[in-house]
């Protein structure tokens, strides 16, 4: 879920949070619409300076990685899975997201992050799967295989948004290698959103400004931080469209596209 973003900023100047700006034109990593989290590549996020209230967008690697993944051999393997001396083989472990309601557990991967490292995803619209179980024709009856139709969900009126997030700084023992890998924080899918990605029903933490930047900076207790992650975005706020199912491949991405026999969501706050 939520394995799909786009950060693909053409109408505004400058990305804003409150009283700090940063001019869109240094940085020349914000005009990609799709960026595919299971490519493990770099997506614009916004990570605070230390020990002042100001942040930088920075290239982070998209997947957390733990430090007890201490290679990049390792991390090839924790991520895409590999076979084992017995011949069986081993699942991958995704960690493009963080799901909210357990980031503080105990002995969870992400505790330590998001106590003390947390950052803010930036969006222009992410992109999520809506499951639909035509009827057999004879029967009547759902047909056990669903038919998955492809959405793209924004904030209205709003070019940008932010998704909170938690980022790990993981070096590589034998290359020297340091990088910050992050994850996006999941929460429970609004209304929109269950209609959406209703094979689920989560959806990325969008934060508004306010929150957005009391998750970056705010001096937190952690039942806050659990409050904040598990923050349901306003559905009013929201819009989704359908895009074609080749969407991975298109040149743009984010052009809608209608399928004449889906019903449509219902948009109800």
């Amino acid at each position: 879920m939520c394995y799909y973003n786009g950060v693909k900023v053409t109408r505004s100047e400058y990305i804003r949070l409150k009283s700090i700006e940063k001019a869109i034109a240094q940085y020349d990593f914000l005009s990609k619409p799709l960026h595919i989290g299971f490519e493990y590549g770099n997506v614009p996020v916004l990570k605070r300076k230390e020990g002042v209230e100001d942040f930088d967008i920075v290239n982070m690697e998209w997947g957390f990685l733990p430090g007890r993944i201490k290679t990049r051999e390792q991390a090839n393997k924790f991520r895409y899975g590999y076979k084992k001396e017995n011949g069986q083989f081993q699942p991958p472990i995704t960690t493009l997201n963080a799901v909210g309601e357990e980031l503080l557990f105990p002995n969870k991967m992400f505790r330590d992050s998001a106590l003390n490292r947390r950052c803010l995803f930036l969006s222009t619209g992410f992109y999520e799967w809506r499951h639909v179980f035509p009827r057999n024709k004879k029967t009547g009856q759902p047909l056990k295989t669903a038919v998955k139709y492809p959405y793209r969900i924004t904030v209205k009126d709003q070019e940008y948004f932010y998704i909170a997030g938690i980022y790990n700084l993981w070096s590589d023992i034998e290359t020297g290698e340091h990088v910050d890998t992050g994850a996006k924080v999941t929460t429970r899918a609004n209304n929109i959103m269950s209609q959406v990605h209703n094979s689920k029903e989560r959806m990325p933490t969008i934060l508004n400004e306010d929150l957005a930047w009391e998750w970056l900076f705010g001096n937190l207790k952690e039942e806050r931080i659990t409050e904040l992650a598990t923050y349901q975005f306003p559905t009013e706020q929201m819009e989704a469209y359908t895009i074609a199912k080749d969407f991975r491949e298109a040149l743009d991405p984010t052009a809608p596209f209608e399928y004449g026999d889906l019903d449509p969501i219902k948009l109800v706050a």
